[in-house]
C-alpha cells in the first residue's frame, strides 16, 4: 500500500514525487479492526485514497495531506521549525490518542482557554503555526488553509456503518512530580537514537525537540504535562507503550530544560 506516486497540485505549480503518507495506509491500519468488518459495522477505519473527490476538491485535499505531513517542505514561508503538523498528530492525524484530527471539524467553533475566546478551526491551526512550527500565520481564506481545513474534514467524514473513532486527544495521566535527571538517561536511551544526541531530530520523521530548528516556547508541547501524555501512549515509535507514566514524565522535564526559540509575542493573541 506504501506506493511512489506524482501528484501535480493544480494552480500551485507545487510537485510532489514521493510515497502519499496520508497516514492511513500500511503501518496505521494495523491499529483497526479488519477493514472489512469494519464495512459490516465494526470499528472505525481510515478513509480510503480512492474516496478523494476528483477536480479542484481533490487537489485541494491532497495538498492538505502534503502540507500536514511535510509542513516545512511545503508551507517554508510560514513554518521556520522543522516540524510537521504529523510529527504532533501522527499517521496524518489518525493515530489514536496521538491528538488525532478526526473528528475535530464538528469540535468547532469552541472556547479556547489560551485565547479567553471562542475560536474557529482556522484560528487554531493559525495557532499551531505561530507556536508548533515557529512561524507565522497563514491567510484565513488562502489556499493553504483551505487544504489543510479540506483535509481534516474529509478524514473526518462521517460512516454511519462504523463505530466512532475512539481515542480523541491524549492519554489521561496522574499528577506526578518529574525527575530531569531521570529524564536526561531516559532520553539517551529511548530517544537521542532518532531525535539526535543534542535533539536536533533527523528530518522528516524524526523533528528537532530543542534547538533552533524546534518548536517554541509557546507550543503545547512544551508544557510538561502535556508532552508526557503524548510520550507515554506514543513513544518510541517502534515500542510505543513501553515508558510507564513516570518515566514519560521525566524525559519530558528534561526535554522542557533544554533550549527552544521564544514565541513572537506578534502572534501572542493566537
Amino acid at each position: 500500500m506504501n506506493r511512489t506516486v506524482m501528484v501535480v497540485l493544480a494552480g500551485t505549480g507545487l510537485l510532489y514525487l514521493g510515497s502519499i503518507a496520508l497516514g492511513l495506509r500500511a503501518r496505521s491500519l494495523a491499529m483497526y479492526q479488519d477493514p472489512l468488518k469494519s464495512q459490516q459495522g465494526m470499528d472505525w477505519h481510515p478513509p480510503s485514497e480512492r474516496d478523494i473527490p476528483a477536480g479542484a476538491a481533490g487537489s485541494s485535499i491532497r495538498r492538505g495531506e502534503l502540507l500536514f505531513n511535510e509542513t516545512p517542505l511545503y508551507a517554508g514561508e510560514h513554518a521556520r521549525a522543522r516540524v510537521s503538523c504529523a510529527n504532533c498528530h501522527a499517521e496524518g492525524g489518525i493515530q489514536p490518542f496521538a491528538s488525532p484530527m478526526v473528528g475535530v471539524p464538528k469540535t468547532f467553533p469552541q472556547f479556547n482557554a489560551r485565547a479567553g475566546h471562542v475560536i474557529s478551526l482556522q484560528d487554531r491551526i493559525q495557532e499551531c503555526f505561530v507556536r508548533s512550527e515557529n512561524g507565522k500565520p497563514l491567510d484565513y481564506n488562502g489556499a493553504e488553509m483551505l487544504a489543510l481545513v479540506q483535509y481534516i474534514t474529509w478524514l473526518s467524514q462521517p460512516k454511519p456503518a462504523q463505530r466512532p473513532f475512539l481515542g480523541r486527544g491524549l492519554v489521561k495521566l496522574a499528577a506526578l512530580t518529574p525527575d530531569p535527571v531521570h529524564g536526561a538517561a531516559i532520553y539517551a536511551a529511548q530517544c537521542a537514537g532518532c531525535h539526535g544526541t543534542h535533539g536536533e531530530g533527523q528530518a522528516p520523521q524524526f523533528p528537532p525537540l530543542w534547538g533552533d530548528n524546534s518548536f517554541n516556547d509557546g507550543a503545547g508541547m512544551h508544557g510538561i504535562n502535556k508532552m508526557a501524555a503524548f510520550v507515554q501512549h506514543n513513544m518510541p515509535q517502534n515500542r510505543m507503550g513501553i515508558l510507564s507514566q513516570q518515566e514519560a514524565y521525566d524525559v519530558s522535564a528534561f526535554i522542557h530544560m533544554q533550549p527552544r526559540p521564544a514565541m513572537n509575542p506578534q502572534y501572542s493573541h493566537y
